[in-house]
């Protein structure tokens, strides 16, 4: 199902609506994550990927702030384990590399760690909790 992941990079203004029903969904319904810690300064001014399934549906996002973190990766739950978020992660990677960053970072809830290992990722960081949710942070140098 992987090839049927079609990602398109987009910006908050004209996608807000698909971007806050996904991190809703994920965050704030399924995680828990208080409402007042989801919405930040940052989702203005960050480059939004948002993956669609073969219907044209959303059913996934990540963003890359400005300093290069990457963040808020979600999956709408009936479509994980079918490469959406793979395809996300590519996309923002691919990002990366067009700006001549030269790694990537992310803090990732700690049981995603072998979802972000398989890309490359490494931890660099003691276990901490963010939104009351055990984090890593994990780097991949890019080449």
């Amino acid at each position: 199902m992987a090839s049927a992941a079609t990602v398109r990079i987009v910006s908050w203004q004209h996608e807000a609506s698909a971007l806050r029903t996904i991190r809703t969904a994920v965050f704030i319904q399924e995680q828990q994550v208080p409402e007042a810690l989801e919405w930040d300064e940052f989702d203005a001014v960050s480059v939004h990927a948002l993956a669609f399934n073969d219907a044209g549906q959303p059913v996934g996002t990540a963003r890359l702030i400005p300093d290069g973190h990457i963040g808020r990766m979600a999956v709408l739950k009936q479509w994980r384990g079918q490469g959406f978020g793979g395809a996300l992660l590519q996309a923002l990677l691919q990002e990366l590399r067009q700006r001549r960053q030269k790694k990537a970072m992310l803090n990732a809830q700690t049981y995603a760690m072998p979802f972000y290992q398989k890309f490359g990722f490494n931890v660099c960081s003691e276990v901490f909790m963010e939104a009351g949710i055990p984090h890593v942070k994990m780097e991949l140098l890019l080449t």
